[in-house]
């Protein structure tokens, strides 16, 4: 079990991130148009795993934006953003923000994404959803760099992240 906090007060989150050099653990969650999408659907393409609550709030918004913003200069990288936010409420927000360089995910269907991920929420007022967390993986879904944000409130380390594809 890992502890982070939201907006200061202690929040349990269960399992651990995948660790780096390991081989992601496959998953299957929901797409637009309430498809079934799995890690097996952006073989042979990097991936950044952006990880959050709900895009309903404003540091889970941002990074949607960020990453966006960023994943047109990316080579063969797909940014998915993946949070249980329904897929109708992600791809409305993705339509008013003008964002089409991220694919959303939900976990809906394909709970167990959050204990093999290693981003479940356990306690406190956001129990049940998914924590702050950023994976990166290359084409072959070897795990290059995690980030579980200490802070749930705060922004992810996006160079980080983004240098792990380098």
């Amino acid at each position: 079990m890992a502890q982070v906090t939201l907006k200061g007060n202690p929040v349990e989150v269960g399992g651990a991130l995948p660790a780096a050099g390991t081989q992601a653990p496959a998953f299957s969650l929901v797409g637009e148009g309430l498809a079934d999408t799995s890690l097996k659907d952006f073989a042979g393409r990097r991936k950044v795993l952006n990880i959050f609550p709900s895009v309903d709030t404003p540091t889970c918004a941002a990074s949607v934006r960020t990453f966006n913003a960023k994943a047109g200069a990316l080579e063969n990288t797909v940014v998915l953003c993946i949070s249980a936010d329904l897929p109708f409420a992600q791809a409305r927000f993705c339509g008013a923000e003008g964002l089409e360089n991220v694919k959303t995910l939900s976990t809906l269907r394909g709970r167990d994404f959050h204990e093999a991920y290693g981003v479940s929420i356990n306690t406190g007022p956001l129990a049940g959803l998914t924590a702050r967390a950023v994976v990166v993986l290359d084409e072959n879904d070897t795990v290059l760099h995690t980030e579980l944000v200490a802070e749930i409130a705060d922004e992810p380390n996006y160079e980080a992240a983004l240098a792990s594809l380098n």
